[in-house]
């Protein structure tokens, strides 16, 4: 399996992403927002004790948002179907 590097997330993703949490609950929004739920979590706690930053100061578009989620659901699939594969020949083989 692929490790994931690092990512850096904005002040203003982690505001929206933590205000989309409380609105929607932690576990659906981390899913939406292609996170994992305990960074969502810590993000959130940081929020209500009021020091959440972000690693740059520009500005996130719903365009960036939607990309950065679309990659994350994108490796995820990735991972999926590399496991569909290898089951797949271990049921082959086992067939035989």
């Amino acid at each position: 399996m692929k490790k994931i590097p690092k990512q850096e997330y904005t002040a203003e993703f982690k505001e929206q992403a933590v205000k989309h949490a409380q609105a929607v609950g932690i576990a659906v929004a981390a899913r939406e927002l292609g996170l994992v739920e305990q960074t969502l979590r810590n993000w959130v706690k940081a929020a209500e004790a009021g020091r959440l930053v972000g690693a740059g100061a520009k500005p996130v578009t719903p365009e960036q948002m939607e990309l950065s989620r679309l990659r994350a659901e994108n490796s995820r699939l990735k991972m999926h179907v590399e496991i569909l594969k290898k089951a797949t020949a271990y049921f082959a083989k086992a067939a035989l």
